[in-house]
């Protein structure tokens, strides 16, 4: 077997590996999770036959394996977020779920039907046992889930009654799992983690889930007196008089939390105990004993709302300072946004004059909240955070450094923040970042200039600054995630055609030419974006025929994506028109053969370029024909 081919077998065998450890799945989607994961599973013994006998593959078969690697990539991470994820967010979306479940099944079951099994010198048994699979997978893809009536009507009955029957809420969190302490802490956090990743506005899911959430905390709090010492994570047990649930209390001072935050280590403090504790200079999360990764505080809304419902529903006065989610921002007017103006302006007096931690703290705070909704980018931006963030990109500390690029990344989502960002002379600052940070920082300068480049006068400031150079060094050294950064603010740069003469200046053809020579790397995509929009440049025609980069082309169009045979055929176009000697060259690569089978096979402007590189390649051999012996 050649190496690629067992590379790929190996990786197979290793994605099966992986999703059999999820095989225990329960709750409400264990059956359709445990399903899948066996049939999964039972394909490892096909796999590491084939690598036992060595197989050879041909281009086809090797599409077809490559197309279930890609369907059992994605069948693992929709168990991983499944199973890492909230329960609740997922009963009140299950529709959409399922779904995904009978997205991932279709895309197994049509991989395997491109697969030849029947072909393979494997036993009979391992291909009986792919053909049954085959046909299992088959029949699930032509069948839907039925729904779960009675999780149906408890659910109903839990969200709809004030006071839901003790019976249906029992029910409900031992299908969803969420009958323990440890069980609703983790369901709080994750809770908390999607909204904080929440992009627009979740009041209305918020409100609904932490209603569902409080009502099962109100089940596990009033269940019988007698403790289960059976588990290792005991029910709340029931008392006449209100008991503060102990993950309702600090850690610290034991008392009700009223302002709860989350540090690095993802434990929940009150926010003025954990303050206390870092500005004595400690280091570590006074719980888990870890090293904090940065001093930066996350406000944990869904657990903040939980405790105002218990308080509410037990009859006891809300902490002091205790706040609803819904805001209203100064001049009147109610918001989604958890961005408290008072809190915002706290946090921009740290930026502006505190010590090397505070300001590296707030930077980090402010990250954060802008990256969580629209009505933060707002908020932030008009309590002046731009300039300040400005600042801080000179700040000798990188982490505050990281933090304030990425702030400022965050708050150019908002159109209007574009124009503040730039009128604040951040395009310089910037730029120094991308050439001299870190290498997160590096990565989030380049996506922020992309950002700002969506303004077309952006791009010209940008070229000026130096950007494209630097870019271009990060497009070489980064990481992946980095080449991709830097390869897509340099592709939308250069629709400007001053910046198309620095990058060409830049040296930018010889790096994206290796890029086009490694399949691996996951960069041709870019790389061909840009290449194609350098060859309308006459300089960029040059330096991209002087990189020896026509064979590669021509491989392109033979085998490559629909997009990327279009990018590829022109590129070759603007190359070869009115050139004698790039044509011969092309022609000498089997050109010919590849743009024929384009003009069939194509997409339209693929086919229209191909025609007409074609035409002119067959009348350069008719002249080589008349002009022979």
């Amino acid at each position: 077997m050649e190496s690629t081919n067992e590379e790929l077998m190996t990786r197979l065998v290793d994605s099966t590996k992986q999703i059999s450890k999820f095989s225990n799945s329960k709750g409400f989607l264990g059956r359709i999770q445990g399903d899948l994961v066996r049939r999964i599973t039972l394909l490892n013994p096909f796999f590491e036959e084939l690598i036992d006998i060595s197989v050879e593959l041909e281009e086809e078969e090797i599409t077809g394996f490559e197309v279930l690697r890609i369907a059992l990539d994605s069948s693992l991470e929709l168990f991983r977020s499944v199973n890492e994820g909230s329960k609740l967010l997922q009963i009140v979306h299950r529709d959409s779920i399922v779904q995904k479940f009978h997205d991932v099944t279709v895309e197994i079951e049509a991989a395997l039907s491109q697969i030849p099994y029947d072909k393979f010198e494997i036993s009979e048994e391992v291909r009986e046992q792919v053909q049954l699979l085959h046909f299992q997978f088959k029949r699930a893809t032509e069948r839907h889930e039925d729904y779960d009536l009675q999780l149906s009507h408890d659910l109903a009955m839990a969200e709809s009654a004030v006071d839901p029957d003790p019976e249906i809420l029992k029910r409900l969190s031992q299908e969803l799992q969420l009958s323990t302490i440890d069980e609703l802490k983790k369901e709080s956090h994750a809770i908390h983690e999607y909204f904080l990743s929440y992009y627009g506005d979740p009041d209305d899911c918020f409100q609904r889930m932490s209603s569902l959430l409080k009502k099962l905390v109100d089940c596990a709090t009033t269940q019988s007196s007698e403790p289960d010492s059976s588990t290792g994570s005991k029910v709340i047990s029931r008392h006449r008089s209100p008991v503060i649930p102990e993950y309702f209390r600090c850690p610290i001072s034991l008392e009700l939390m009223k302002d709860p935050v989350i540090v690095s280590t993802g434990q929940t403090y009150e926010r003025s105990s954990i303050q206390k504790w870092l500005d004595a200079g400690h280091k570590t999360c006074p719980k888990s004993q870890e090293t904090l990764l940065h001093s930066g505080l996350t406000p944990n809304y869904v657990l903040k709302s939980l405790i105002a419902l218990w308080c509410e529903s037990n009859g006891i006065e809300l902490p002091q300072n205790q706040g609803s989610y819904r805001t209203t921002r100064p001049g009147g007017g109610s918001s989604s946004s958890d961005c408290d103006h008072t809190f915002v302006l706290a946090l921009l007096e740290k930026l502006d004059h505190g010590t090397t931690e505070q300001q590296r703290a707030a930077a980090g705070e402010l990250r954060l909240l802008a990256k969580r909704n629209a009505d933060n980018r707002v908020c932030i931006a008009e309590a002046g955070a731009i300039p300040l963030l400005v600042e801080r990109l000179s700040s000798p500390d990188p982490r505050t450094q990281e933090h304030s690029v990425t702030a400022l990344l965050n708050l150019s989502i908002n159109e209007s923040n574009k124009g503040a960002i730039v009128d604040a002379g951040a395009i310089t600052d910037i730029v120094e970042v991308l050439k001299n940070g870190s290498m997160e920082a590096r990565e989030n300068a380049a996506a922020t200039l992309f950002s700002l480049s969506v303004v077309d006068e952006n791009k010209v400031a940008i070229g000026a600054a130096g950007a494209i150079q630097a870019l271009i060094n990060l497009l070489e050294e980064g990481t992946r995630r980095g080449k991709k950064d830097a390869a897509t603010a340099i592709f939308n740069l250069c629709i400007y055609q001053g910046n198309k003469s620095r990058a060409i200046k830049g040296g930018i053809v010889d790096p994206l030419t290796r890029l086009l020579k490694d399949a691996g790397g996951g960069m041709v995509d870019e790389a061909l974006a840009i290449l194609a929009i350098l060859s309308t440049n006459q300089e960029g025609k040059a330096a991209i025929a002087e990189a020896d980069s026509i064979p590669v082309l021509v491989e392109i169009i033979r085998t490559g994506s629909p997009r990327n045979r279009e990018n590829a055929a022109a590129i070759l176009w603007y190359l070869c028109i009115g050139n004698m000697e790039r044509l011969n060259v092309a022609r000498e690569v089997g050109a010919d053969v590849a743009l024929k089978e384009l003009t069939e096979n194509g997409t339209d402007r693929a086919k229209r370029k191909a025609a007409s590189l074609l035409e002119i390649i067959q009348q350069l051999e008719g002249v080589v024909i008349s002009a022979g012996p």
